[in-house]
């Protein structure tokens, strides 16, 4: 079952009209989030971060848009599809007619959700994409569905082996992975992009920066990251909603181990 707008349909049935703009012109944004025992994990920030980003775009947000609202409606999509556990999505996109000037800026939503499975793999193994690059711009920051650098990057990643790419910007400069943020660990300090260079407000991202910052035994930085570091470092992961933290075990000839990733994912799961 998905939701649209609040009614429980069949997952099977036609809802999209062919002057739909989140397929015409990628007019919509996204949240993924996954709940755990019939519980949305970091509600609160999901929400905001939505919020914020629906602002950016000019879309209207419906008076009924609560986050209360919003968790009832993912828990009710989740249940209906017997999930206690269950990777969420929501996308809100504004509502059908114009071209690239939208008729209006009120918006519809769908919500789908998958069964959850969400363990870090035991092996990792990414390459640089550098076929098309990231803008390190404002707008590269929030979630839309203008996902397409990253769905190349994936047929490319699938093509050769890896099980994941890093992605880059115009200057060259390290952003994230496919599916997430990427930390860089040397001794003891960690490093991550700067949201200035391009990288999703993820909200693992923001998790790990609080944690850390709160450590004595290691420093956080965000900073440029030249992909010459990379065969540096002690250490790299990927960070997601669903999966947590992703240890990398190999870049190029480079093999990395996971001491610090393991016990960040401790401590994450103790806040979760």
């Amino acid at each position: 079952m998905i939701n649209f707008n609040g009614c429980l349909l069949n997952n099977s049935k036609a809802i999209l009209y062919a002057n739909n703009r989140a397929f015409n012109y990628g007019d919509a944004l996204f949240e993924t989030l996954k709940i755990e025992n019939s519980k949305i994990n970091f509600l609160e920030d999901h929400y905001f971060r939505l919020m914020a980003s629906m602002r950016m775009l000019r879309m209207e947000i419906p008076l009924n848009f609560t986050m209360e609202f919003f968790e009832s409606e993912l828990l009710k999509t989740a249940e209906q599809n017997n999930l206690e556990n269950a990777r969420v999505r929501l996308t809100v996109f504004r509502k059908d007619g114009g071209l690239y000037n939208p008729t209006s800026n009120q918006i519809d939503y769908l919500i789908e959700a998958s069964s959850l499975i969400s363990l870090p793999k035991e092996t990792y193994v990414v390459d640089i994409f550098k076929d098309y690059y990231l803008n390190s711009d404002i707008l590269s920051t929030i979630k839309t569905t203008n996902k397409i650098t990253n769905v190349l990057a994936s047929i490319y990643a699938s093509e050769n082996g890896f099980d994941n790419c890093i992605l880059v910007n115009e200057k060259k400069h390290v952003v994230e992975a496919i599916n997430g943020n990427i930390f860089v660990v040397k001794g003891n300090k960690i490093k991550t992009p700067p949201i200035t260079e391009g990288c999703i407000k993820g909200i693992i991202r923001k998790k790990i920066l609080e944690m850390i910052s709160k450590r004595d035994d290691y420093t956080i930085e965000e900073v440029e990251i030249s992909p010459f570091e990379l065969q540096k470092a002690d250490e790299i992961f990927i960070t997601n909603s669903i999966v947590g933290i992703q240890p990398i075990t190999q870049y190029k000839k480079r093999s990395f181990n996971k001491k610090v990733s393991k016990e960040l994912a401790l401590a994450l799961g103790e806040l979760i």
